[in-house]
């Protein structure tokens, strides 16, 4: 998973495995270790009926209607938002660059639509 932070806006882009196991089991995670902590990031299907976000003790939380993850991994849609007085959130499918990168592994993310 990959975690974009502009400002008030966080951007989280799932590959193809994160997507299937948002689906299946409810959550997803990743981590980033800068010097001695630990950021830690994810997504977490909810019960409730707005995608939502909590900040606490290094770790970042999306949460996403479970509604709104029903058939996400076999569906074409690419993803969802929401913005709310503070923040922008947006949740995506990964896609592989038009423009391969050598450092990157994007064995795993969705063919972009224009390649």
């Amino acid at each position: 998973m990959k975690i974009r932070i502009k400002d008030n806006s966080i951007r989280l882009r799932l590959s193809q495995n994160e997507v299937s196991q948002l689906v299946s089991n409810g959550s997803v995670e990743s981590s980033c270790k800068i010097g001695s902590s630990v950021l830690r990031y994810g997504v977490k299907s909810t019960t409730g009926e707005e995608i939502s976000s909590d900040f606490a003790d290094t770790t970042i939380i999306v949460r996403v209607p479970q509604s709104l993850l029903t058939d996400w991994d076999t569906d074409q849609r690419v993803g969802f938002d929401k913005r709310t007085d503070d923040l922008y959130i947006l949740i995506e499918k990964d896609w592989q660059c038009l423009k391969p990168r050598d450092h990157e592994d994007e064995s795993n993310l969705y063919r972009h639509p224009a390649s």
